[in-house]
């Protein structure tokens, strides 16, 4: 594994690409693509916003939806919202997915919140638990992607129900890809190769086709035909702001925004306030520990030390302390939905550490064979 010299993400990260700089050391395009923004007209390009609104606005008549926005209940959901409709005057309704695990309290005072806060119409999706316990189980065991149902369905069902009412301007938050890095790093204003970051990449759904699991029981796995997306406007709203997740947050508390300090202490996590709104959800994030030797932690403190909120030697000594270590809460929680024991849990993990990345010590723990300095 080769670390970034500037913040502390491995050359693991799928999509992320590496190069050496002036001065010798090497840069992440994540990295690179964040001092990119030091030059970037963001006047300009909230202008052009500011043009795509007024395309939109009142495009159904004086009391319809002007745009859809995806949103969680999280922060950058609050931020997206309040851009949408209280800086650029927007009328929008919002799509969101339940993951059907156990909430937090944060989370569902948060999802309550941003509808209140901003007097929003929101319409949730609560898939078929059945359905999803069954694929769950599928992709956990063959990919690693314990989640693949749901993070699926929080990118295809807002472009099906944006078809639905009529609202082609649909809005996302950032480019995770080139907010954070991966494969499809473009920056760009559209959001139509969402699909293609990595997170909800398509599967051949007729392997979870069985005797209990009927095609009819994916239809909502909506992958845009052309015909359609063509139909549709999606964009990313990071490649009009200068997107921040910290100062995201900080906006999202101001307007009632719940984070996790007093209700759970997560030990594989250095923030109390991005995907908050249940334990189980995130066993998913953790499972790029085994898989390329990073996690939760080593996101937000690369973040962190992009924002300039914590120096590279504080965040290794973060990622070194907590990346590994995934919290319980999230196993028993995931492992009670699913309806498994922890032992097949921690089993199937175990087939998912990658062996050219990690070696196991004399008490059969896996440990990094290069971890970040």
């Amino acid at each position: 594994m080769k670390y970034c010299d500037y913040c502390v993400m491995p050359d693991t990260r799928p999509g992320l690409k590496f190069s050496v700089d002036e001065s010798g050391k090497n840069i992440c395009s994540a990295c690179i693509n964040h001092k990119n923004k030091e030059k970037t007209d963001y006047a300009a390009r909230f202008r052009e916003l500011e043009a795509l609104c007024d395309k939109h606005r009142r495009r159904n008549g004086q009391f319809e939806y002007d745009c859809a926005i995806a949103v969680s209940g999280g922060k950058d959901s609050h931020f997206q919202v309040h851009m949408m409709k209280e800086r650029l005057g927007m009328n929008p309704v919002l799509f969101s997915v339940e993951d059907n695990f156990a909430m937090t309290e944060a989370g569902r005072k948060n999802l309550r919140n941003l509808s209140e806060e901003f007097g929003c119409h929101l319409i949730t999706l609560k898939p078929d638990i059945k359905t999803q316990k069954k694929v769950m189980l599928k992709t956990f065991e063959k990919y690693g992607k314990p989640t693949w149902f749901i993070d699926r369905l929080i990118y295809s069902y807002p472009f099906g129900m944006a078809l639905r009412f009529n609202t082609p301007l649909l809005v996302y938050g950032e480019n995770v890809s080139y907010e954070y890095g991966g494969g499809d790093a473009v920056e760009t204003p559209s959001a139509k190769g969402i699909f293609l970051n990595g997170v909800a990449s398509d599967l051949d759904l007729s392997e979870f086709i069985d005797d209990e699991i009927k095609e009819e029981n994916l239809q909502l796995f909506f992958d845009p035909a052309r015909d359609d997306l063509d139909k549709l406007e999606p964009i990313y709203l990071s490649y009009f702001i200068p997107w921040n997740s910290y100062s995201n947050y900080i906006f999202a508390k101001s307007r009632g925004f719940t984070n996790l300090s007093g209700e759970w202490e997560r030990t594989h996590c250095l923030d109390h306030f991005d995907q908050v709104d249940s334990r189980a959800y995130i066993v998913h994030s953790w499972m790029k520990y085994p898989k390329f030797g990073h996690a939760m932690t080593c996101d937000y403190a690369s973040r962190f030390v992009r924002y300039g909120l914590m120096s590279r030697e504080e965040a290794v000594k973060a990622v070194r302390e907590k990346d590994h270590n995934l919290d319980q809460k999230c196993v028993e929680d995931f492992c009670d939905f699913l309806g498994i024991s922890k032992a097949k849990f921690w089993s199937i993990i175990e087939k998912h550490y990658n062996r050219e990345l990690f070696y196991q010590n004399e008490w059969g723990e896996f440990k990094l064979k290069n971890p970040v300095k």
